[in-house]
């Protein structure tokens, strides 16, 4: 069962991923100890992952959100195999199972529509795909926008504390090497893998590997996200809302959508609904309070859209299965 403590140490790594427990247990205020402890758990039961990425950098990937129809009796097999890929985050079956909704990141050169239709794996049980460019994305990723919508969260001074310890981006921009992938194959795995585990992963030393880590980071090539799964704390109703929304209006929405504490997700896109949001809701009731008082509030909203997700394949990082977060591993052939 989870509980407030077990809340308090999923905010404190969302403000900072590696944080050590010391800190942790400090703001939190129990031992360091009982911090370890309740992290463990909470991963190995899949509610939370800690994820070491490398964003794009210098503009070099594009996201896109995918809305993908499909024959109802191959809808979750393609849905499965587009989750394997790294590329897609946010997987979701909504529209009662029937239609597939997805980020996908591709190349800047690229299309978007390419990537997806090359990769689908039957394209004959595709029906319909509709694309749309998320050219700019709300918030500062990277930083403490997760989803924070549960109960018990941490106060400014705790955040600040905690967020304290994150590096800053310093650096100029650099493009990992060859020598790096296995480091950072082993962070995408566990973000919060100790300094003599990286070590063995990479055949350095561990004061090269805290080096370099402090050199990505710095750089803004390697950033570190928490996966949190909703449903294990209660939150069991999420939707991806499709706004249409007067341009003079789209930056002062996307702003006040990226703060709400239970947005996961905002962005500006291209097509008739021009701002997308990923919203996470206790029940169906908390969802219409929320759509009639919060959203109804926000200005410039010319009509809207619902995709309910039915069910939950992937997160940003990690593969959903059996209603836990497990690792997203690759396609297989």
């Amino acid at each position: 069962m989870i509980d407030r403590i077990d809340r308090q140490v999923i905010h404190a790594l969302q403000c900072s991923p590696r944080a050590p427990f010391s800190v942790v247990a400090q703001v939190v205020g129990v031992s360091e100890q009982t911090v370890g402890r309740r992290y463990r758990k909470l991963r190995e039961n899949g509610v939370i992952r800690v994820i070491g990425r490398t964003p794009a950098v210098d503009g070099g990937s594009r996201a896109f959100f995918a809305r993908i129809r499909c024959l109802p009796s191959r809808i979750v097999s393609v849905a499965e195999s587009i989750a394997r890929y790294p590329e897609a985050q946010f997987v979701h079956l909504s529209a009662g199972g029937a239609e597939i909704v997805c980020l996908i990141h591709s190349p800047a050169s690229g299309s978007g529509n390419d990537l997806l239709l090359e990769r689908l794996p039957r394209a004959t049980a595709v029906l319909d795909v509709s694309v749309h460019l998320a050219f700019h994305r709300y918030g500062t990723p990277g930083a403490s926008d997760d989803w924070t919508g549960f109960p018990d969260g941490l106060d400014e001074e705790q955040r600040s504390a905690l967020e304290a310890t994150r590096r800053p981006r310093t650096g100029a921009v650099i493009f990992p090497g060859p020598e790096d992938a296995p480091l950072l194959a082993a962070l995408a795995e566990d973000g919060r893998a100790g300094y003599a585990t990286l070590a063995a992963a990479t055949g350095w030393s561990q004061d090269r590997v805290v080096h370099r880590i402090g050199v990505l980071e710095r750089a803004g090539t390697l950033v570190f996200d928490v996966d949190v799964l909703p449903e294990q704390l209660g939150f069991t109703t999420q939707a991806v809302l499709w706004l249409s929304v007067t341009p003079a209006y789209i930056d002062e929405l996307g702003t006040a959508l990226a703060a709400d504490p239970q947005v996961v997700f905002t962005a500006a896109t291209t097509g008739r609904h021009n701002v997308v949001a990923v919203l996470v809701c206790r029940d169906d009731h908390d969802l219409y309070r929320h759509l009639t008082t919060t959203i109804a509030a926000l200005p410039g909203v010319a009509g809207y859209e619902i995709s309910l997700t039915t069910r939950k394949l992937k997160q940003a990082a990690s593969l959903v299965v059996a209603g836990a977060l497990r690792t997203s591993g690759p396609v297989k052939p």
